[in-house]
């Protein structure tokens, strides 16, 4: 029998699954018994379809444990699975792994009462390419097959939530979704939740009492992971330090019944091992044998031993309810990561009272600033140290929008000269809206609305469209970007592209720091001494567009003094006669000008 909460989510999927074929989540914290709701789904579903149900996890070890689940419900099952030891389709609903489906992937393209009505990802937030394969190849045998996932971590390292909608109905922006795979995350089950209903054990976020890894060298990469060369630099070749830290997590363990050590690389895990009690401690890695992994596992969960120490292979998938101390000892790429590690000791069991969380990095402060253990920071491709600045709701769809100031609208306290609505447009002393040519003046730089609505009930989303500082098309008259050349709908030129010509030479002339060539209106020449001793020429030259200053070094001692002095004697024979023209650009970094050139065509406004 289901746990209310169970049930409450497999009625929401089961309802979703009536009126969209969008694929849907649901969010499961771990413990919550994901493999009951997953067998319960498949369940109603093979019957009311009479089709097949494919369920998909990452890991042989989830594979034979979602398995086992459906298997207790008192109904029969397949395994379609290399790693786990089966591939056989005997029984209606399937349980496999992704890259076995692949491999034979025809074999679930049928049509009928033969294919299959849903498929079921476990883990999805790590949904990958084969996945997304495997789907579209099964939707040529049913254009309406159902996808239905499950994940304690609904959200991935640079793209923000897996989803569009939430529960309760708020919809994701592209600045904490893009590109989001599923339409809707239809239930909810919270670990806090869980807690409270005695389900889960609390965790607790211990002292530590030894001296931490700096790992403030270690930054995500384009594939979203730590750079080797640093990860070496920092956890190997500090066998003191990691002693102390192991020294610490063994005194603050003693009366507790399972301890789980999470490491950064395979060495980092040897020298941790050499610090623990070797009759009561083991090693898994990615490179331990198959026989030996499962031998290791199996005398843990029987504590047999004590301490486990592991690299990046039982954060997810790995049930050990009696584990009461999380030891971390990496840093983690991702807030997802730090979840699920966290989530390997949460699961309720006899005489256990709490799980105490040890982070010996900066972990919990980065991703967790708060404390609160359950309420991570969830961002798409943001830089953390670009908090946007104003909040701003869209008046359209009510979205809440996260802008930058426009530090022009700043006085020099560093707030705001104006008042401003919700929408972030500038009032006056009145409390109406600033108006420009534009419309409403917004304090911002935000110009379109980040924030998505639903079009239909299939779970399709368009883009909410409002704008906050719009031109007008004089064609069909929709709205459109300030900088857009063309219309958004109808196509039409926005732009005069003369007009962008004129203005973009205008803009050369304002800056001297690009290279450009005025006509001479007057040139005054002065000769005098520098601070060293040496004979100079300072000219003062005044051109249609600005007025500046050269030196020249007449008896320079080096050769590009010397030629820079004989270019402006040769033109101007010694300062008496002005060139009719001079090339010249403004240092950005001394602040001096520099002549390049005379007599070159003048630069001229385009026609």
């Amino acid at each position: 029998m289901l746990r209310p909460y169970q049930q409450t989510a497999v009625d929401a999927a089961i309802e979703w699954m009536r009126f969209s074929a969008a694929p849907f989540c649901i969010e499961a914290a771990t413990g919550a018994g994901k493999s009951h709701i997953i067998a319960e789904i498949a369940r109603i579903i093979h019957a009311k379809t009479n089709k097949r149900v494919l369920c998909l996890a990452p890991s042989a070890e989830l594979v034979k444990q979602n398995r086992e689940k459906f298997l207790a419900t008192g109904n029969f099952a397949s395994m379609f699975s290399a790693s786990a030891g089966a591939k056989e389709l005997r029984y209606p609903v399937v349980f496999g792994s992704p890259l076995t489906v692949k491999n034979r992937i025809s074999r679930f393209q049928q049509e009928g009462a033969a294919g299959y009505a849903l498929v079921v990802l476990d883990e999805c937030h790590g949904i990958t390419p084969t996945v997304r394969d495997i789907i579209e190849a099964m939707r040529v045998g049913n254009p309406n097959l159902r996808v239905c996932g499950l994940t304690a971590t609904p959200y991935r390292l640079g793209t923000g939530w897996i989803f569009q909608e939430h529960a309760d109905g708020i919809i994701n922006g592209d600045d904490v979704a893009r590109d989001p795979y599923f339409a809707k995350c239809v239930d909810k089950i919270g670990a806090r939740e869980l807690i409270e209903m005695r389900f889960l054990t609390p965790p607790v976020i211990g002292q530590i009492n030894a001296t931490g890894y700096d790992v403030s060298g270690l930054k995500i990469n384009s594939l979203g992971q730590f750079d080797s060369e640093a990860v070496d630099r920092a956890y190997l070749g500090h066998g003191r330090k990691t002693s102390a830290i192991v020294c610490d997590v063994l005194a603050q363990a003693q009366g507790r019944q399972g301890v789980m050590f999470f490491a950064a690389t395979v060495r980092h895990a040897q020298e941790v091992m050499a610090s623990l009690p070797p009759d009561m401690s083991a090693l898994v890695t990615g490179e331990t044998p198959k026989a030996e992994r499962d031998s290791i596992l199996t005398r843990f969960k029987a504590r047999q031993i004590k301490y486990l120490v592991n690299v990046s292979v039982l954060t997810t998938g790995f049930d050990a309810p009696h584990v009461d101390v999380i030891a971390i000892l990496r840093k983690t790429e991702s807030v997802g990561l730090l979840q699920q590690i966290i989530g390997r000791g949460l699961r309720w069991y006899e005489g256990k009272t709490d799980c105490l969380v040890l982070d010996y990095t900066d972990n919990l402060e980065e991703h967790c600033p708060d404390g609160d253990l359950f309420a991570p920071i969830i961002e798409a491709d943001k830089a953390k140290d670009d908090p946007g600045g104003l909040k701003c709701i869209c008046p359209s769809c009510a979205y809440d929008n996260d802008f930058t100031i426009n530090k022009k609208f700043m006085g020099k306290d560093g707030k705001l000269s104006f008042k401003i609505d919700e929408a972030g447009y500038m009032l006056d002393l009145h409390g109406r809206q600033v108006t420009s040519e534009w419309g409403p003046i917004p304090v911002h730089f935000g110009r379109r609305c980040a924030g998505k609505i639903p079009s239909d009930k299939r779970g399709v989303y368009d883009d909410c469209g409002y704008r906050w500082t719009f031109k007008e098309c004089p064609h069909c008259e929709a709205p459109n970007d300030i900088a857009a050349r063309y219309c958004c709908e109808c196509k039409g030129e926005l732009v005069d592209p003369n007009k962008n010509l004129k203005a973009s030479f205008q803009a050369m002339k304002r800056d001297p720091t690009q290279r450009q060539t005025d006509e001479v209106v007057t040139m005054s020449c002065a000769p005098g001494i520098s601070k060293a001793g040496n004979k100079t020429m300072r000219v003062e030259w005044v051109t249609p567009y600005r007025q500046f200053t050269t030196w020249f070094q007449p008896e320079a001692k080096h050769t590009r003094g010397q030629a820079e002095w004989q270019a402006f004697e040769d033109v101007t024979n010694g300062g008496e006669v002005a060139p009719r023209s001079v090339t010249y650009r403004k240092d950005a970094g001394t602040g001096f000008f520099k002549i390049h050139d005379f007599n070159r065509e003048p630069d001229h406004a385009p026609v």
